[in-house]
């Protein structure tokens, strides 16, 4: 069976799609986006998410000779980690179906389509010209809501309908491009404002980040922009000194993936060597 993702972008992907200009930090989205849609297509998929190949062929974009043929290592890592966050958003959610889910940094993800409940609401920021793509290819809907700015300005937090309904945070590939000290605000302000919240974030290892400063990583013609926090698996316990209010810290193991691929992505977090290779998960809940 071949699909869309496998041959890159199909007929219906011409130069009359939604242009996407993107540079720096905001082309990283097209990056995860791609990986979701490539996942999504594939025959046995670990991640269920049509409406990310939807976006590929909607946009203008290279993504092919921009961001290189599907890989089934990047592929499935970013499948999977959709579906962490996914499955974390769920239980929380169960046990608060009204709450407020915010997604810092959204890009193109498809999450609230993925683990609606036909309950809970919304919130997704990120910088100005990803929520102009944003706005441009995904349909509107009355429990969904855009914010334009920086999740740096915690302001985000005031646009909380109903926080005594719960409220979780997710920051998916996001943390690792901020300062440490604003990783630690956002942290901080997210326990002291959100009493029987929760967090989930992502995290890259030191060697990666630093040679993301150095421009060493690329993929395809895209390079990576720097990353500038850093947190290995075993330095988790660090985050209980943001805020008191942090109740626990937990990582999130991966689900199996497909094939040898699948299964050391499940598992790289015990064998030291591949500890790295994927980001690492974390949730972190608030008294």
């Amino acid at each position: 069976m071949t699909t869309t993702a496998e041959h890159g972008q199909d007929d219906d992907a011409h130069p009359s799609g939604v242009k996407a200009e993107l540079t720096g930090l905001p082309e990283t989205l097209l990056w995860t986006l791609w990986n979701r849609a490539c996942e999504a297509g594939h025959a046995d998929p670990v991640l269920d998410d049509p409406m990310a190949e939807a976006l590929v062929r909607k946009l203008d974009y290279p993504f092919v000779e921009r961001l290189g043929p599907p890989h089934p290592l990047f592929s499935q890592v970013q499948g999977l980690r959709s579906l962490t966050f996914d499955r974390a958003v769920r239980q929380y959610t169960d046990r608060h179906p009204e709450a407020t889910v915010i997604a810092l940094g959204e890009g193109l993800e498809t999450g609230f389509w993925r683990v609606d409940n036909g309950r809970l609401r919304w919130l997704s920021v990120d910088l100005p010209e990803a929520v102009a793509l944003r706005r441009a290819l995904l349909p509107e809907h009355p429990r969904l809501r855009v914010l334009a700015q920086s999740a740096t300005d915690l302001s985000w937090l005031d646009e909380i309908d109903a926080p005594e309904q719960g409220t979780i945070v997710t920051a998916q590939a996001l943390m690792m491009y901020l300062r440490p000290h604003e990783v630690k605000e956002i942290i901080a302000a997210c326990a002291d404002r959100l009493p029987g919240g929760a967090l989930i974030l992502d995290s890259m290892p030191r060697w990666i980040t630093k040679l993301t400063r150095e421009g060493k990583i690329r993929i395809g013609e895209l390079t990576i922009p720097p990353m500038h926090w850093s947190m290995a698996p075993d330095e988790r316990p660090r985050l209980y000194s943001a805020h008191p209010r942090i109740a626990d810290v937990r990582a999130l193991t991966m689900e199996r993936g497909r094939g040898v691929t699948g299964r050391l992505i499940q598992y790289q977090h015990l064998i030291p060597v591949f500890r790295s290779i994927s980001p690492a998960v974390t949730l972190l809940r608030f008294a």
